[in-house]
């Protein structure tokens, strides 16, 4: 018997994923959980064979809380509805054995999950596509670092206190920020960079 603990933040869904999954006969859901931070003492308590999780939910996301599973016994699924090369990125480096779309048909999730047990990564073919596609994180990382505090809400002022660099720097980093993303303004940017699954 496959033991499954599933991590999904809408609560109708993860109802339907569990009973769809309880209808195979190989595989048994042992836990629920509704966001990242309540799925790891579940693993740690039941010691499932799989975890299946969302990406995007509240508290922690599936992608942080696969990074804290990489060294334990568990296969990670990440089920997501976004294909996002950034995201896949992050999960790959997580050793997460399987990513996939949640629009893909239910059997093949049980399919994917047995295959998975016996060894193999199944990713969605639409990822592979994006992985190779040479669509990569332009931004250096202090780039980086400053679009995130600027996604935080933080002004120019606040940027050069929190990273010890003056106002007329942040603003150099902001129009090459703009620049490389090929947008008009902050938000653009935020929006842009989120679209693409580059945040951290």
């Amino acid at each position: 018997m496959i033991r499954i603990v599933l991590a999904e933040d809408q609560r109708m869904l993860l109802g339907a994923l569990g009973s769809l999954l309880d209808l195979e006969e190989d595989m048994e859901v042992v836990g629920k959980a509704r966001n990242g931070e309540e799925v790891l003492p579940l693993v740690q308590q039941l010691n499932p064979d799989v975890c299946i999780m969302d990406i995007e939910m509240p508290l922690k996301t599936g992608l942080d809380a696969a990074e804290e599973l990489k060294d334990h016994d568990c296969k990670v699924i990440i089920l997501t509805t976004f294909a996002r090369a950034g995201y896949f990125e992050r999960a790959r480096k997580a050793n997460v054995k399987g990513y996939l779309l949640k629009d893909s048909p239910s059997e093949d999730l049980a399919n994917s999950i047995r295959s998975i047990m016996q060894g193999r990564r199944i990713y969605a073919p639409e990822l592979i596509d994006l992985a190779y596609s040479g669509d990569e994180n332009p931004l250096t990382d202090r780039e980086h670092q400053v679009l995130e505090l600027i996604a935080n809400g933080k002004n120019t002022k606040e940027i050069a206190n929190q990273m010890y660099i003056t106002t007329g720097t942040v603003r150099n980093y902001v129009s090459a920020i703009l620049d490389k993303l090929d947008v008009g303004n902050r938000i653009e940017a935020i929006s842009r960079f989120k679209e693409k699954g580059w945040f951290k």
